[in-house]
């Protein structure tokens, strides 16, 4: 295994100072480490992956530098764009390096999400004309490789990472939270409030995985759920196209605050058309739970005065487990003239032993079509 402080130092030895991307359940050491040993200003989780991408554009233009962006491998679809219309030969041609977490990996079991994604990571770096290195045992030379290649073409190089590639690491600075309520207990709560018939599209993460396992301990079934186990950042826009096809079921969204930084945009689409059937629950913790922990902003900005600001019709803030029932009471009850958002503080953290989706992505496709067909 490549010791995290031995890989960022042999980095910076090679110039590269600068580091922003959106965490990785492979990287989340290196993560850990790069959080805890490099400033605020020189490491930007970023809202994604091509966002991570712009912001180490902005760092070369200001310092002539190279930056590196971590990701997993899913957000290669994100960082695209800026990859071939920003940093590509054929446009500005700057310098980058990409670290990439490889979920998926062909021959590796992995969740249903990453397998399409695992075996065509390689080949989108290949389309897109960027040299690569898995590393391994040869870590120093393959990364001496990269900066060198980078240094000389002024272009993009990655560094592949599989699993168990990145030694253990903790995050030495991570605050601890005084809110009460945990994210497991409040989706407790909130499925509790829901009315018979209502749909659930929850975001990828610990947000499915709990919902999941709270239906199954109350024997309820899963057909009125859309478990999003990819795609983050999209389950708000699931669930308006939805809502706005089927106006007379309700439709509630279970979104997390990293998922709705990802793609803050949609809320102003939601606003927009203001669907009295939509509900958006965001179980804001502050962090990337799902990827070991590193921080957002989520608990930092006003969610709930950017709700008001793109058109949502009715929202609020909670954070005790009797104002989030008030809350879906409130919900559930008051005559609302639109959109309702909910943005419930939790604190970070999960249980050890929480289990996965046993249903297939399409077996909960079908289950859920066959229900919004009544």
């Amino acid at each position: 295994m490549i010791q995290p402080q031995a890989f960022i130092e042999k980095l910076r030895q090679g110039g590269v100072e600068f580091f922003a991307g959106v965490p990785d359940s492979l990287l989340k050491n290196l993560c850990a480490y790069i959080t805890d040993n490099v400033s605020r200003e020189n490491n930007i989780i970023a809202a994604n992956e091509g966002g991570a991408v712009a912001l180490a554009a902005g760092y070369h233009l200001a310092t002539g530098k190279t930056g590196c962006v971590y990701m997993q491998n899913s957000g290669e679809g994100n960082a695209v764009n800026p990859l071939l219309s920003l940093m590509d030969a054929d446009v500005y041609k700057m310098p980058l390096l990409l670290v990439i977490g490889w979920r998926g990996e062909p021959g590796v079991h992995d969740e249903p999400q990453h397998v399409k994604q695992g075996r065509v990571t390689l080949l989108l770096l290949e389309t897109m004309g960027i040299p690569y290195a898995v590393l391994d045992e040869s870590w120093e030379t393959q990364t001496d490789e990269a900066l060198r290649v980078i240094q000389e073409t002024n272009g993009i190089y990655a560094l592949i990472v599989r699993k168990g590639t990145f030694d253990e690491y903790s995050l030495q600075r991570e605050s601890l939270s005084s809110l009460p309520l945990s994210r497991e207990e409040a989706i407790k709560i909130v499925v509790d409030k829901l009315r018979k018939d209502d749909i659930v599209v929850s975001t990828t993460g610990m947000i499915s995985r709990e919902l999941f396992e709270y239906r199954e301990a109350k024997h309820q079934g899963h057909a009125h759920d859309f478990l999003t186990v990819g795609s983050m950042g999209h389950a708000s826009q699931i669930a308006l196209g939805i809502a706005l096809q089927r106006p007379n079921r309700r439709v509630v969204v279970f979104d997390g605050d990293g998922a709705l930084l990802m793609h803050m945009g949609s809320m102003a689409i939601i606003g927009e058309y203001n669907p009295t059937n939509l509900v958006h629950i965001v179980f804001n913790n502050g962090a990337h739970d799902s990827v070991g922990g590193q921080p957002t902003v989520g608990q930092n900005i006003d969610v709930e005065a950017i709700a008001k600001a793109v058109g949502y019709e009715d929202v609020s803030t909670v954070d005790t487990q009797m104002s989030l029932m008030f809350a879906m009471n409130h919900v559930n009850h008051a005559v609302i003239e639109g959109t309702s958002l909910v943005n419930v503080l939790v604190h970070k953290g999960n249980r050890k032993d929480l289990g996965r989706p046993t249903t297939t992505p399409q077996q909960n496709k079908e289950a859920l079509m066959k229900e919004l067909s009544k």
